[in-house]
């Protein structure tokens, strides 16, 4: 009878961690497995370039792209950004084996909140992925150009209507939309 309450009582913190407003704002997606060898090509992986997941769920895109960096020996840093305390658990389980650990951050935090400059560890190469709903992407992007000055974009599935003019956009499964954003052009 015991493990029945306890699962019961488990069940109903998942819901609620995932429900909450507070502690997951934005529901949990992963992006689509048919499209990371595109995102993957789209986040353009090089040496001296930090790459955050903002909202990074399980991390299936911020492992994935840290597997690749490591294939290619490249000296490339990932920050996944994530408010909910259920993914940040499967993400710290992840990292644990993944070979390329050493360059992998987890940061507990609330995405609109984020301090980069805290976790950028090569200002010259900085890449931001989006998963996220449509209506948030102008806060984040707004958020993103007062902090950092010149960085790119990965969007997956939404456009960002205030880089429209400075897209790329790849085809898979979803669009994936790729901008650059510098204050000097």
């Amino acid at each position: 009878m015991g493990f029945y309450i306890f699962f019961v009582i488990f069940v109903i913190v998942i819901i609620f961690l995932f429900s909450s407003k507070a502690l997951s704002p934005i529901p949990y997606f992963p992006s689509n497995k048919h499209d990371l060898p595109l995102i993957i090509k789209a986040l353009n992986l090089k040496n001296n370039q930090t790459v955050i997941d903002l909202g990074a769920g399980d991390g299936i895109v911020i492992f994935e792209a840290a597997k690749v960096a490591y294939k290619r020996k490249l000296n490339t840093r990932f920050v996944a950004v994530e408010i909910n305390p259920v993914l940040i658990l499967v993400l710290h389980l992840r990292r644990l084996f993944h070979p390329n650990r050493q360059n992998i951050r987890i940061v507990l935090a609330d995405m609109f909140k984020f301090n980069f400059m805290n976790f950028i560890n090569f200002k010259n190469l900085i890449t931001v992925y989006l998963y996220i709903s449509p209506w948030y992407l102008e806060k984040i992007i707004e958020n993103c150009k007062l902090k950092i000055e010149n960085f790119h974009v990965v969007s997956y599935m939404y456009p960002v209507e205030s880089l429209k003019n400075k897209k790329k956009i790849i085809k898979g499964k979803n669009k994936i939309f790729s901008y650059l954003f510098s204050t000097t052009t």
